[in-house]
Order: structure tokens, then C-alpha cells, then sequence
């Protein structure tokens, strides 16, 4: 049984291990521990998983803008999302997205971006976000580069370039 909730500061060993684990490096670790002191951090959407009292995975949303030489947009980023090896492909990082997206419509956000795969994030209605004039900051292949309406025709009259909190760069 995987239960879902909200990281508390107990946490923050574990979901640097799962995260160290999941991704082999240290980096995703490290850049959850610099955005929590920043105001991008949105702490009711840093997802735990556990089972049997044990975190096996974290899912993290952080403020992001959509910008161009007009106005700017505030939406969400999915990143990082992680899941200790061995626990891996057992749903849990679907119930982590569930349980995470549901819980940012009920804050009142609108959209999310995301960077990944293309052939796991359209079941959750991630489309490319060139749909929308969207654009990374970074080389990203269009299908790789998602974005998700929490509201319907929220991204509509949206373009420009996605900007990350600088803490993102060290990825």
C-alpha cells in the first residue's frame, strides 16, 4: 500500500537519497535543497510516496514563467520526480502525478510544464508545448518538451520562453 502526502521536514534525508538513488548523481538532490529556500517553492507540492513507513519516491512542482517581450505567465514545472530503483515501475510514479496534479488544480494553478518522456507523460494530457508557441530555454527535442492545461484554455494566448529558476542550471 502506497501512501501519498506532503514532504514535512523530517523528510529531507530521504528524499535526497530517493532522488540520489533514482537519478545515480547527486544533482537533483542538491537542486531540491536550493529551491526551498527560494519564493518559486510551493511546499504543499512536494509529494512523498511511501510504503511501509519507508519514502520510495518524491515528486516535486516549482514556479516557473512563461515570458516574452510582452508580459509574463506564471505556471508550474514537474521536476524532479524520482523513484528509488526498486520500487520502479510499479505505478508509483503515476500516483505521485495523479495525486499531485489533482492537488495544483485544488491550489488554484493552471499549467504545468514538463521535460520528458514522450511516451509516458501524454497519458497524463501533456502535449507538446509548441502547441502553444512554448519554448525551452535549453536544447529539448518538441516532444520532449510538454505542457499541460489544469484549466481548460488556460495556456490560450500564452507563448514565449519558458524560464527555470537558476538553481535548475546545474542540471
Amino acid at each position: 500500500m502506497i501512501t501519498l502526502r506532503h514532504e514535512t521536514k523530517n523528510d529531507y534525508p530521504a528524499i535526497t537519497r530517493v532522488n540520489d538513488l533514482a537519478f545515480g548523481r547527486k544533482a537533483e538532490g542538491n537542486l531540491i535543497k536550493q529551491l526551498r529556500n527560494k519564493n518559486t517553492f510551493v511546499p504543499e507540492l512536494s509529494i512523498i510516496a511511501e510504503y511501509n513507513k519507508q519514502v520510495v519516491g518524491h515528486m516535486l512542482f516549482t514556479l516557473v514563467e512563461i515570458t516574452n517581450e510582452h508580459k509574463s505567465h506564471q505556471t508550474l514545472t514537474l521536476a524532479p520526480m524520482a523513484v528509488i530503483p526498486e520500487y520502479q515501475k510499479k505505478s508509483i510514479g503515476k500516483l505521485m502525478i495523479v495525486f499531485g496534479l489533482q492537488e495544483a488544480r485544488e491550489l488554484g494553478h493552471r499549467s504545468v510544464i514538463v521535460v520528458g518522456h514522450p511516451s509516458y507523460y501524454p497519458k497524463f494530457g501533456f502535449v507538446p508545448a509548441s502547441k502553444w508557441n512554448i519554448s525551452s530555454p535549453f536544447p529539448a527535442p518538441e516532444e520532449a518538451f510538454m505542457a499541460l492545461e489544469l484549466q481548460t484554455g488556460s495556456l490560450s494566448g500564452i507563448d514565449g520562453r519558458v524560464v527555470f529558476p537558476p538553481e535548475f542550471d546545474g542540471l
